[in-house]
């Protein structure tokens, strides 16, 4: 039964019960008009027009291919250099091995060409892999979304001695060996491995060459053979299997090659994409990144057909993305990226560490000391990593001396200015550069992120005197390197890296096995300046 003051509310004129109702804050109202950059929407009491509503989902999907782009860029990458081993005849379980080293012929994220360059992929669906890393190695495991698995050989648990590492698929529930193996669990089936072995006495890749071929090999498991004891079976607790000498393992030539392992930027961007949301676990990336791409129709079991309108929108999207991922690396907002003060040099490890969330830990006397974990991922970061660099690891963030490498980057010259490929520039570094094993700079191509290619081939300068002579110091112990389409006049080869007219280009520092002085700085490589 309604109240009395209810029925004469009700009976009031409407003016007067205006006059009873809450006032309404005006920051939740939305305007019949709302004026935006991204145009003008037109609302009716809060309902959207026709026009407004579909303007406001062409923004909506805008947004998640957007973010799709800068979420999985690292996922594309991965497929991208499998594609791109696998167009060299490459096959799962094999290997290529870059025996003259890396050269600029062929697209690859900021390779160096110093070291011997070793790769391969694997498929675990069919159950566990092992791989045989061979001694005096570098190497990574990556899983399909470019998520560091396990460290091999001088970063890893059998630190540059060989080991056998057993990867083990997603929801593996098979037996494991007691012993023998370094075990590693990915979460995708898709596997990218590789590493590096260096040069013997800095000139020489056939000695190395010859150890990869020896010791590497990649195989499938077999329960129940080596690293499983007589004892367990006896106990009930494993079964046996044979102990069988694997098939000899495959090796692809990678030196002169001309390859693609690059991600593309176009619509085939999110072609790519689907190829790795179909062949891994629903559950292998976080379900707040899979679900911009399910809004745009990537979802695992399901055709990947968008309408017209869709692939228009996503095409935009990826390449406003892709601008904007670019910018970020050739133009690095973050100050803390900087290595030095005042300096283009940059390294954005340091600052985010090797899951772009906590600093790289401090090394003391009595060990790692750890930062705090921050609780936010540093976007900025991880979107230029990936967008300019292959493998990641936490060895490639750390601060220990005499072990593993450390690298800055840098696009601009000491005014400041992007490198013009037709001009001629210097950079000098100082006496006593802080490296126990050897050194180099090498020139990338803006567009490719991939070494610059010149008549050159290895556009590099270094320590070593392969495949390149090495770099001459001058009398007062620093050494200066040259940039440009032409060797200067007096500067001797090894000191001298071409350049191309209407190429931009940027240069990374490479320190193997860095010393301290790079660490608290007091050894700081000069600014590259503009010589003519």
């Amino acid at each position: 039964m309604l109240s009395f003051a209810t029925i004469c509310l009700l009976l009031s004129p409407l003016d007067a019960r205006a006059d009873t109702l809450t006032p309404v804050p005006p920051s939740v109202v939305t305007p019949n008009v709302v004026e935006t950059s991204r145009g003008t929407f037109e609302f009716k009491d809060g309902a959207p027009t026709e026009a407004t509503a579909r303007a406001l989902y062409d923004q909506n999907d805008f947004t998640f291919a957007y973010r799709t782009f800068m979420d999985t860029m690292r996922g594309v990458s991965i497929r991208a250099l499998r594609r791109g081993m696998e167009d060299m005849g490459v096959k799962k379980n094999e290997v290529m091995v870059f025996s003259e080293l890396m050269d600029a012929k062929s697209l690859f994220l900021t390779p160096n060409a110093d070291t011997i360059y070793v790769m391969g992929w694997l498929d675990l669906s069919e159950g566990p892999v092992v791989i045989e890393s061979p001694p005096e190695f570098l190497g990574i495991v990556q899983d399909a979304w470019f998520h560091w698995v396990t460290d091999m050989g001088s970063p890893g648990p059998d630190r540059g001695l060989g080991g056998k590492y057993l990867i083990v698929p997603p929801g593996y529930d098979g037996q494991l060996p007691e012993g023998g193996y370094f075990i590693a669990h990915a979460k995708t089936n898709g596997i990218l491995w590789f590493g590096r072995s260096f040069l013997k006495d800095g000139n020489d890749p056939k000695p190395s060459v010859e150890v990869i071929k020896k010791y590497t090999k990649v195989y499938p498991f077999t329960p129940g053979g080596f690293g499983t004891s007589i004892a367990s079976f006896l106990a009930g607790t494993a079964k046996l299997g044979k102990i069988t000498e694997p098939a000899a393992t495959v090796f692809h030539e990678g030196s002169g090659k001309v390859m693609n392992t690059l991600p593309p930027n176009d619509w085939s961007y999110f072609e790519l994409l689907n190829q790795v949301v179909q062949s891994e676990p629903a559950t292998a990336l976080d379900v707040e990144l899979m679900g911009p791409m399910a809004a745009l129709g990537i979802v695992k079991g399901q055709p990947f057909a968008p309408d017209a309108r869709m692939k228009a929108i996503m095409t935009d999207a990826v390449a406003v993305a892709n601008a904007a991922s670019r910018n970020v690396f050739m133009n690095p907002r973050d100050p803390d990226w900087f290595y030095y003060q005042d300096s283009s040099w940059f390294n954005m490890l340091f600052e985010s560490g090797f899951e772009f969330e906590t600093p790289i830990p401090e090394i003391t006397p009595e060990g790692a000391k750890p930062f705090p974990p921050t609780g936010y991922r540093q976007m900025d970061a991880r979107t230029a990593f990936f967008y300019g660099i292959t493998g990641i690891t936490p060895a490639m963030a750390m601060r220990l001396t005499g072990v593993g490498s450390q690298y800055l980057l840098t696009a601009k010259d000491a005014d400041k200015n992007y490198f013009d490929g037709s001009k001629t520039y210097k950079v000098t570094l100082p006496k006593g550069i802080p490296q126990a094993n050897f050194w180099s700079l090498t020139v990338y191509d803006n567009m490719t992120r991939s070494m610059l290619d010149t008549p050159q081939r290895y556009p590099r300068a270094g320590s070593q005197s392969y495949p390149s002579p090495a770099a001459k110091a001058d009398a007062d112990g620093s050494t200066t390197i040259y940039f440009s389409p032409t060797q200067p006049d007096g500067v001797g080869r090894g000191n001298w890296i071409q350049t191309m007219p209407g190429k931009g280009w940027f240069v990374g520092l490479r320190l193997y096995s860095p010393l301290k002085p790079f660490f608290d700085k007091s050894w700081r490589i000069g600014e590259i300046e503009l010589v003519k």
